[in-house]
């Protein structure tokens, strides 16, 4: 019997905490960050304008990892909730954040929390939507965003071998690599700017815009796709979802994942 989509998701998020465990063990520092970025080239592509204002607003961090990115937020005047499945990255986020003011830093299923959460303004994730099954995730999602609420997030797009995303909701072996040599095996949802936008139109959001982020210099093919999406005021009527589509653009910004700073 093949395995389920929650083996698959319990099989990823024990690779991650072995990935948190593996840190700790070595005492890697958590690098201060100037600004968000969605890929992995801290100055190229947009930062945390994309989010929109974010005074007075509830703003929840997806896949937080170890904070740096929610802490960049909350020094700079955001209250921000960060949500976390693998302990041992919570862990290092705590170490490293807990006592900064506006950060509150959750230790949960991502999907889990957001049902029984108070609805947020605004939902951004750093790679890590493609983790979990957008079949489970999106509900829950769309459910926790206030009307008008915004959804941006980044996901693998194109790996440094060339592998490109797949037009099925289905998970994929990626590797995650380790800091002094080795890897993880992780499943992720590597999909379709195409895809990623049914699937949220299929869930009651309207996408605003989709840019594929790709490496400063032309010597990787290692893409990530940026989406940008918000909650309609009110919900369209019976049939009407899906007639607002996205700006697919092509951009040279920063790009993503398996191969995480620290």
């Amino acid at each position: 019997m093949g395995a389920t989509v929650l083996d698959i998701e319990r099989r990823t998020l024990l690779a991650w905490d072995a990935y948190g465990t593996h840190h700790q063990t070595r005492a890697t520092e958590i690098p201060e960050v100037g600004r968000l970025a969605w890929g992995y080239w801290p100055t190229a592509g947009p930062g945390e304008e994309v989010l929109g204002e974010l005074t007075g607003r509830r703003v929840l961090d997806l896949g937080s990892g170890i904070g740096k990115y929610p802490a960049h937020l909350a020094r700079n005047g955001a209250r921000v909730d960060a949500v976390e499945s693998a302990r041992a990255q919570h862990e290092r986020a705590v170490a490293r954040y807990g006592g900064q003011a506006g950060l509150r830093l959750l230790h949960a299923d991502a999907a889990e929390y957001l049902k029984g959460a108070e609805p947020y303004d605004v939902v951004y994730s750093v790679h890590g939507v493609p983790y979990i099954d957008p079949h489970r995730l999106l509900p829950a999602l769309a459910s926790a965003l206030t009307p008008g609420g915004r959804l941006v997030f980044s996901a693998l797009h194109t790996t440094s071998a060339g592998d490109g995303p797949s037009t099925s909701v289905t998970a994929r072996p990626e590797r995650l690599l380790l800091a002094g040599g080795g890897s993880l095996t992780v499943q992720m949802w590597v999909l379709t700017p195409t895809l990623w936008e049914d699937l949220l139109v299929d869930h009651g959001l309207l996408v605003d815009r989709i840019d594929i982020l790709t490496a400063p210099d032309d010597d990787t093919p290692l893409a990530c796709t940026l989406v940008q999406a918000h909650r309609p005021e009110s919900r369209p009527a019976p049939g009407t979802i899906g007639t607002c589509r996205a700006e697919t653009r092509s951009s040279t910004p920063p790009t993503p994942v398996c191969s995480p700073a620290s």
